[in-house]
């Protein structure tokens, strides 16, 4: 572990989905951080703790590895510790969780969590537990209140209901950022291509639950960014198969194949339908990327 990583403010968690909830307690581990006059960290587990247990059951991820450390990064994070998750760290306890990690290997200054923060064999480890583990270790802990609207409060359960059911609007709400898909962009059967829409077609992650249907969307590609739409579903009107995701970019002629792209997801347009022909469907398709342009733009404005 590099020195760069000791002696830190530490927030720790999972973070699947770095939301607004996620976003608090990142904010006052920075606060603390200018107040006790060192660098603020991130301590998070990869795989997810369900994912170690469940690994028959995918978990519809809210946010790869590699998404959560950018989202570290724009949070001000001066550092991020990844510790696999298996079977060594699973058994450990509560307290030889905090002996052997907090203070032997990070040697941490403070540590903030979030108010439903578990952790040790069985979970153990409460936020109460974590606070008196503190006074006797010699760390302090700051536990954060949960934090939402009137209605309900900001969870990464709730953002994966809100976008199998296609409010992806609702859930950058809650998230404070556009949700993310990102990949590779493979072949395809170039059936998009022959109607006049050749598509980037993305291989989804595992577990993702995504409501069906057609999408107004945003694609970085690179340092570019265009405005796009995408379909998520089985294509009934060709051949029901299975779920594939299919993103047209708009004012757009290269080749990308092999090449990762990012796509925001910012308006749900339709439910995914079956058409009576190829002609029916085209039309359809020429109206969707009217609509998706219009919905991409119209949220460029605000």
């Amino acid at each position: 572990i590099p020195a760069s990583a000791k002696g830190l403010v530490v927030a720790i968690g999972n973070f699947d989905g770095v939301h607004r909830g996620h976003q608090a307690i990142l904010a006052q581990t920075r606060a603390k951080a200018r107040e006790l006059g060192c660098k603020a960290g991130v301590l998070t587990f990869e795989p997810h703790a369900r994912e170690f247990f469940r690994p028959d059951r995918p978990m519809f991820r809210l946010t790869s590895a590699a998404r959560k450390l950018e989202l570290f990064a724009a949070a001000g994070m001066d550092a991020a510790i990844v510790l696999g998750f298996e079977k060594a760290l699973a058994e450990l306890t509560a307290r030889a969780f905090a002996v052997d990690w907090l203070v032997a290997k990070l040697a941490v200054e403070h540590v903030v969590i979030g108010f439903h923060f578990f952790f040790g064999k069985g979970r153990e480890g409460t936020p109460d537990t974590l606070k008196a583990l503190g006074q006797e270790l010699g760390f302090g802990v700051t536990i954060v209140s949960p934090e939402g609207t009137r209605e309900e409060v900001f969870s990464s359960t709730r953002i994966r209901e809100l976008l199998a059911e296609g409010h992806v609007r609702d859930a950058a709400d809650m998230l404070g950022h556009w949700w993310r898909v990102s990949g590779k962009v493979v072949g395809g059967n170039k059936i998009g291509t022959g109607m006049g829409f050749p598509t980037a077609n993305i291989q989804l992650p595992k577990g993702v639950q995504l409501h069906h249907g057609i999408y107004g969307v945003r694609v970085h590609h690179k340092s570019d960014t265009y405005k796009g739409a995408a379909y998520l579903g089985t294509r009934p009107t060709l051949d029901n198969g299975l779920p594939v995701l299919e993103v047209f970019l708009f004012d757009f002629d290269k080749d990308i194949y092999g090449d990762t792209i990012d796509i925001d997801f910012i308006a749900f347009l339709r439910e995914d339908a079956k058409f009576r022909s190829m002609e029916a469907l085209m039309a359809q398709m020429e109206q969707d990327c009217e609509a998706a342009r219009v919905a991409v733009a119209a949220v460029d404005r605000e």
